[in-house]
């Protein structure tokens, strides 16, 4: 069991028999009555965001998870297939429980995959990846403007902008919590 006083972000619980994740939260004390937390948290299963306050001291329970390291096998547009390193057994992961981050697999990278109660809930990715440009329009000579940005295809088929000194064929390292560049990278 969980106090308030443990609410922080990516902490995960069970409520109303759903395993929920903290999204963000903010502790407020009143000048008059009982001090509260406010939460904002995502349910795994549905996806919905949902607001709410617990008072000082109230118990949250503890959601069982399990987090098996895995490699990334293949996707077949509907789910994606994982392997668990340990124990070689395929884990198939539903499409929209992957989210944005489908976008950024590579064959072979190793992830974190959530389990709640045997059923995947979510993959976390590596935070960086380093990805090849696959393709993006030609900077042109003299259009150095700070800060402008272009479209750019990286070789997993997401779109990041990139700045206006990338070419085809360089390297990259993404942050993939966000998908921006973050630097180009020698190979």
């Amino acid at each position: 069991m969980y106090e308030t006083s443990d609410i922080r972000k990516g902490l995960k619980i069970k409520m109303d028999g759903y395993p929920w994740i903290i999204v963000d939260f903010q502790f407020v004390k009143p000048g008059k009555g009982t001090a509260f937390t406010r939460v904002r948290m995502k349910n795994l299963k549905t996806g919905n965001v949902l607001e709410r306050t617990f008072k000082t001291g109230e118990k949250l329970e503890q959601a069982n998870f399990e987090e098996r390291k895995c490699q990334y096998l293949f996707g077949d547009g509907e789910s994606f297939t994982f392997m668990d390193q340990e124990t070689f057994e395929q884990i198939s992961v539903p499409a929209d429980a992957m989210g944005d981050g489908a976008q950024f697999l590579q064959d072979n990278m190793n992830v974190a995959v959530l389990l709640y109660e045997g059923a995947p809930m979510s993959v976390d990715l590596p935070t960086f990846i380093e990805a090849q440009i696959t393709y993006c329009e030609p900077g042109v000579k003299g259009d150095t403007a700070t800060g402008a940005t272009k479209p750019a295809t990286i070789s997993s088929g997401a779109t990041v902008q990139v700045p206006l000194f990338i070419n085809d064929g360089d390297w990259l390292k993404i942050d993939t919590r966000d998908g921006s560049y973050v630097e180009r990278v020698k190979k």
